[in-house]
């Protein structure tokens, strides 16, 4: 699933590079077919993209060095994002399968704390509500389409994006990840108050109020 923001023509520079060891500008105007000027820009956009990297290599002499470019690890992701729908679901059921429900409690266990361990180490406030305001920010700083709203003095964040829905199981074990990871990282009890799965059009979580 091509990035939206990326031309057709500059994803196919990124299927030559995948897999091959890094091409010039000439080896790619000779593969595509297309003028020199097209393949630079293409290759600058991908490279603003984060889908292409470039390095110099100097020649022996006193010729001018060349730009060798080849695909990055997010490029790969893009590529592949629908061939990621099946594998990733099929490692979770054998998670399942094999190590029964214990094991995987465990693993959704890990997996926030890993995550919330992640983000902790970036977070300066002591209060529970700036705390969760500024996980918004980091949020939005790694892509993820989040927003935050203030109802009755209570600050609320709206996940509008999911990375687990490929996990999603018919229990929806999944779902506890983003809520036990905000937990730890506000420091209070955060509760999920809305569900994409319940037919809302995200997740919504809140910290929860004291009694």
């Amino acid at each position: 699933m091509p990035d939206p923001t990326v031309t057709g023509a500059a994803m196919r520079i990124v299927k030559l590079l995948v897999g091959r060891p890094p091409q010039t500008v000439s080896d790619l105007t000779k593969a595509t077919g297309v003028t020199r000027t097209a393949v630079t820009e293409q290759l600058g956009e991908l490279v603003g993209a984060g889908f292409v990297e470039r390095r110099t290599q100097r020649l022996p002499g006193r010729g001018r060095p060349r730009h060798l470019y080849s695909a990055t690890n997010t490029s790969l992701t893009v590529l592949f994002a629908n061939n990621q729908h099946l594998v990733v679901p099929a490692v979770w059921a054998a998670i399942e399968e094999l190590g029964g429900k214990a094991m995987v409690s465990k693993v959704l266990h890990r997996v926030s704390r890993t995550l919330a361990e992640h983000y902790q180490r970036r977070i300066v406030s002591n209060e529970p509500k700036e705390r969760l305001r500024e996980l918004i920010e980091l949020l939005r700083e790694e892509g993820v389409l989040v927003e935050n709203i203030e109802e009755d003095g209570q600050l609320v964040l709206r996940k509008r994006s999911c990375p687990f829905v490929s996990m999603l199981d018919k229990n929806r074990s999944v779902c506890c990840i983003d809520q036990e990871m905000m937990t730890a990282v506000v420091g209070r009890p955060v509760r999920r108050i809305a569900c994409r799965h319940d037919g809302d059009p995200c997740c919504t979580f809140e910290i929860v109020r004291d009694e």
